[in-house]
């Protein structure tokens, strides 16, 4: 079974909702085993330096930042969210403008 994160890059890939996953804690051949295994397809980049981590003050694993199609930062979550439920779709949907 895909990933909550999978599963919602798949359902809103084409309504202009794109999935970016930003490892920040896992060394390069874990994170690409963990992309082959779960068949990820969406973007997945690496934050060896911390640089990403230390500029957006990601303080909390999994953390989700909500970005406009402007760049502007729309909002941040924190923790594990129920991004598939009815109420996680209706947000995601509003925000890609569906």
């Amino acid at each position: 079974m895909p990933s909550t994160i999978e599963r919602v890059h798949r359902e809103f890939k084409d309504k202009g909702l794109a999935v970016v996953a930003i490892s920040i804690q896992e060394p390069p051949d874990r994170v690409a085993a963990w992309v082959k295994t779960h068949n990820t397809s969406f973007t997945v980049l690496l934050d060896a330096d911390g640089s990403v981590t230390r500029q957006y003050e990601v303080t909390a694993t999994p953390t989700v930042f909500i970005v406009g199609r402007d760049g502007t930062l729309l909002g941040k979550a924190l923790g594990t969210k129920a991004w598939t439920s009815d109420t996680g779709r209706a947000l995601l949907q509003a925000l890609a403008g569906s």
